[in-house]
C-alpha cells in the first residue's frame, strides 16, 4: 500500500512539473547577436551568485542558478511560440484543454470516484466543444473552396470540363 502512494505521489510529481514547463526559443542561439547577448547575460548573474555567502544550502544554490539561467533566456530568447497545425484549435479550446488537464492533476492526487466521475463528463465536454469546432471549420473551408471554383469556372470553362472529367464517386 505505501508503495502504490509513493508511485501515485511520483507520477502526480511529474505531471505537475510538465504542466507548467517553459520552453525558450533556441533557434534564436544562431543568430550572433542573440548568443553573444545570452553569454553576457549569464556571465553577469553568475558574477552577483558568485558574490552570495557560502554558507547557502546546495539545494538554494541550485535554485538560485536555475532561475538565472531561466530568467536570461526568457529575456535574451524568448519563448517558443509553438506552431498551430490544428487552424480551428483557438483560445476557448486551450480553456477547456486546461479544464481537462486540472480534472486529470485532481484525479491523480485523489483517485476518488467523484473525480473518475468529473474527469469523465470533463473530457465527453472538452471533446465535444473540439468535434463541434473542427466540424464548423471544415464547413466553412468546404463553402470557401466551393465559392473559389465557382469562380474559377466562370473565368475559365476549360477548369470545369476538366473538373467533371476527374471527379470522384464515393
Amino acid at each position: 500500500m505505501v508503495e502504490k502512494v509513493r508511485e501515485r505521489l511520483a507520477v502526480g510529481k511529474q505531471a505537475a512539473q510538465k504542466f507548467d514547463r517553459q520552453r525558450f526559443n533556441l533557434r534564436k542561439l544562431n543568430e550572433l547577436e542573440v548568443r553573444e547577448q545570452y553569454q553576457i547575460e549569464i556571465t553577469n548573474r553568475s558574477a552577483a551568485l558568485e558574490n552570495l555567502s557560502d554558507d547557502e544550502d546546495v539545494d538554494r544554490t541550485w535554485e538560485n542558478v536555475k532561475e538565472n539561467i531561466k530568467t536570461s533566456a526568457k529575456e535574451s530568447l524568448g519563448l517558443h511560440e509553438l506552431k498551430q497545425n490544428k487552424l480551428w484549435f483557438d483560445e476557448e479550446c486551450l480553456g477547456f484543454l486546461d479544464q481537462r488537464k486540472r480534472a486529470k492533476m485532481q484525479w491523480i492526487q485523489d483517485p476518488s470516484q467523484s473525480k473518475v466521475d468529473n474527469l469523465n463528463s470533463v473530457r465527453r465536454e472538452v471533446s465535444r466543444h473540439f468535434k463541434n469546432k473542427k466540424k464548423a471549420y471544415l464547413k466553412a473551408k468546404i463553402e470557401e473552396l466551393e465559392t473559389n471554383s465557382k469562380i474559377l469556372s466562370r473565368l475559365n470553362p476549360v477548369h470545369t470540363k476538366t473538373r467533371h472529367f476527374f471527379q470522384t464517386h464515393f
